[in-house]
This record gives structure tokens, sequence and C-alpha cells, in this order.
């Protein structure tokens, strides 16, 4: 398949975002699918306002459609919502091309730590923006039940992984130099990441900041006692966050949280509030702590056992994360949906599986379906979208002590849901071609819920 993703957000960026896209590339590339990326490279760009590693293309209109037109994919997804975002939104709605998105960021918290902008008008802008994608994708289930209740209406989940062979237990005498023990924030050194609560907090031995960013010079000046060793990238950033004792996560407006399963995968324990983000990736008590208090989590996680950690972060793959996306793609023609839709059937049957993530399977594509399958088939989907929907109440009520399994099993409902909402397109359409009728549009497919 030919895939091409618009993202802002690229290298030599350093934040989750640009970790996610280029993993899940790379690992598109193993699948055997066709990926062009269309970023900031190669545009006219200005540094983003209080945030100048931030680049922003400038007029990037009739460039972004050029490509898209130059590449013709068969699935397009659009990453972020600054310009290259807009300007293929802009073209994909006026070409009548599907396309995905994703919501990484929590914009209308950002822009309110920096500027007096009402959350509520970001939260429109956000909703005009991926209201016009077929699937908007988000990491966790705490989010998707947020923009839900803010009025987003096309929520697909799209999880994420870590590199469990770079992030992984290692030696400690690496940082024996410092006082123990270690609290260690890795990340950006900016507002919206609230690092003022971390190096606040009482501790009696060294917090470590792995990181660079606007914020560095005055944290540096108020807290001279923490240390700060700037930006660590690969072996470098995995040795710092393995030879810490606990890592604190103190953001109380992140998405997820990349660097939440990356600890975990050093065996390395987190504290961080009870927000969304972290009581999506963290068991309290068992991998992180979770609480109001933030020097008392601290304190909880010093006493964690960290295997458990490790443990669960093995669960979350980049190949697992990667065949979520891929299977919330959709074509950007209506017609090429109903042809695919026995390839996308198939890989939603080996996605169930996860012993046979392998080729795809190519399936014929029935040529009589009686019309009586529709009703089958919408009864179906409504009963795996009330499935989906308990298993993420389930999620939201209880931590037990399988909770990543609970998240795991929620993520292939969601997959399924999404594959087979194409396979219903072909019996719609199949039904339809048989009675001699024209072929419906793929957008009467969400009339029938």
């Amino acid at each position: 398949m030919r895939i091409m993703i618009v993202a802002d957000a690229w290298k030599p960026q350093t934040n989750g975002v640009v970790v996610t896209l280029s993993q899940t590339m790379a690992t598109l590339g193993r699948f055997g699918h066709d990926v062009e990326m269309v970023t900031p490279d190669g545009f006219r760009t200005v540094a983003c306002p209080t945030y100048p590693e931030i680049r922003l293309s400038l007029a990037p209109d009739k460039v972004v459609a050029r490509r898209i037109r130059a590449f013709a994919p068969d699935a397009l997804h659009i990453a972020t919502e600054g310009p290259l975002g807009l300007a293929a939104r802009r073209h994909a709605v006026a070409a009548g091309l599907r396309f995905t998105t994703s919501y990484h960021t929590q914009f209308p918290q950002y822009l309110r730590a920096r500027l007096p902008i009402p959350i509520s008008l970001t939260y429109r802008m956000l909703r005009w923006f991926h209201g016009a994608a077929s699937r908007c994708m988000v990491s966790t289930p705490t989010l998707q039940r947020d923009l839900e209740s803010r009025g987003f209406r096309n929520i697909a989940r799209w999880r994420r992984g870590v590199d469990t062979q770079l992030f992984r237990p290692r030696d400690k005498a690496f940082l024996d130099h410092l006082p123990r023990p270690i609290a260690a924030y890795v990340g950006r050194v900016a507002v919206e990441k609230n690092i003022d609560a971390f190096l606040g907090m009482p501790w009696r031995g060294t917090k470590l900041v792995i990181g660079d960013g606007p914020e560095r010079r005055r944290l540096a000046t108020s807290h001279p006692q923490a240390v700060f060793v700037g930006f660590q990238f690969g072996e470098d950033l995995a040795r710092h966050l393995a030879a810490a004792d606990i890592m604190v996560f103190p953001s109380v407006t992140d998405t997820l949280g990349l660097v939440n399963l990356e600890a975990m995968a050093c065996g390395i324990p987190v504290a961080a509030y009870p927000v969304t983000g972290p009581i999506d990736v963290l068991e309290d008590g068992v991998t992180g702590a979770l609480d109001t208090d933030l020097a008392r989590a601290a304190r909880r996680a010093l006493a964690l056992d960290p295997a458990h950690g490790r443990s669960r972060a093995l669960e979350w793959s980049w190949e697992n994360c990667t065949r979520e996306f891929e299977g919330n793609l959709v074509p950007c023609r209506a017609d090429a949906a109903a042809a695919d839709a026995p390839d996308a059937l198939s890989r939603g049957v080996r996605a169930a599986q996860p012993s046979a993530c392998g080729d795809h399977a190519v399936g014929a594509r029935s040529s009589i379906v009686p019309p009586k399958l529709l009703v089958e088939a919408v009864r179906a989907e409504r009963t795996r979208a009330l499935r989906q929907r308990d298993a993420a109440d389930i999620l939201a009520r209880h931590r037990a002590a399988d909770v990543q399994t609970v998240m795991v099993a929620v993520g292939h409902i969601t997959e399924r849901h999404a594959v087979e909402r194409e396979a219903e397109l072909v019996l719609v359409e199949a039904a339809h071609h048989d009675a001699r009728r024209p072929l419906v549009r793929a957008e009467r497919v969400g009339r029938l819920d």
C-alpha cells in the first residue's frame, strides 16, 4: 500500500510525536508498505513563537497538493494540525479524498499555558480540523472519552510502542557519582511540562533533568541543586534513564507520555499525577505511583519492584502499535474501499491473532451477497461497538492486576471495529449491485448506525 503521512513535527525535533511517527514509518516499511513523509524538510520555515525548536512551514499549500497528486497515495494520514496538516486537509477535502488524522498534543492546554486563549475556542478549532477525517486516532481510552465528551465523533484507538531492546535494565553505576536516590525527569524543558512541580518537591537525593528547552535557564537558576544534562539520544538516553532510581512525570497536559513506557522498559518505576496519560499506562502500586501529591508518589515509587514495569513494557511493541495504525487507515477513494475490503478483513482476522501478524491474505470479492446480510452486519457492528465501550468503562472504573491485558483487549476490539467497518461497506455495495441498483456511496454507511 502507498501511504502518505503529513507531519509538521519531524526531526531534529525531540518529542514523543517525532519518535512515534519515525517508528511507525520504519515499521510500515518493514511490513512492505511504500511510505512517503511530508515534513518541514524542503519548505521555507520560521520558528514557532515561544517554541523555537518547532519550525512552521510557510505557504505550503501548492507544494503539499502537488506532492499528494504525484505520490497518489492509497491512504493519507495527517498527523498534526500545523501549516502542513492544514494544507493537506484543504487539498483532501477539495479533491474528495478520504483521510485519517491523529491527536497527539493537548493544544488547548498548551496554548492556555502561554497565551490567554480560551480552551473552548481551541477545542472548537480542533473539532473542525479532525471532524473532516474518516477517523481521528488517539492513544488512550481516557483521551478518547475526553474528546468524545467534547463533541468528537470519529475516534479510533492507536496505542504506542517502545523499543525494549534499547530501553532495558542496565548497570546503575553510570550515575554513582550523584547522591542517591536519583529521581529523573526526561523530556522537553518547557512550561507545559510542569517541571516546577518536580524540582520544587522535597527529595533527599538527586533531581536529574534529562532534556532541554526554553525553560532550562530559568529552572537551572531557581533550582541550583538540580543536575541538568541536556538532551540525550539513543544509547546515552537509555543509559541515563536506566541508571536512575525512579522517574518523575509531572506533566498534567500530555496525551500519553511515551517516556513512561521507556522508563518501564528500563525497569524504572514512575511517579506521576493521576491524569490522562499516566493513568492509562501505569498501574498504581505496581509499575508506578499515582498521587495528587507528587512527592508522596515519588516516595511510593521508590519502594516498587522494577521487574513489574519491564514485564508490562514488553507488551507495548512498535509492531503492535503499527498494526493498529495500519488497520485504522482508510482508502483515499470510496470506490477503492469496496475493492480493498477483503484485504482489510483479512488484516483484521490476523490482528486478532497476534501469532499471525505476517503477510496479508488476499480474498476474492463476493459477487452475490444476500441483502439480509446487511442487517446482520449492522447488528454485529453495533454489538462490537458496545463491547468496545464497555471494555473502556471497565478500564476506567477498575485498576485490576491485569489492567494492561484489558488495554490490549480494547485495542484489538478497536482494530476489528475499524476493519470490519470496511468489510460492511463491501456488503452494502455488493448487495446493491446484485439488485441491479446503483452502488451506494461510502458516506451512507454511517447512516446505518
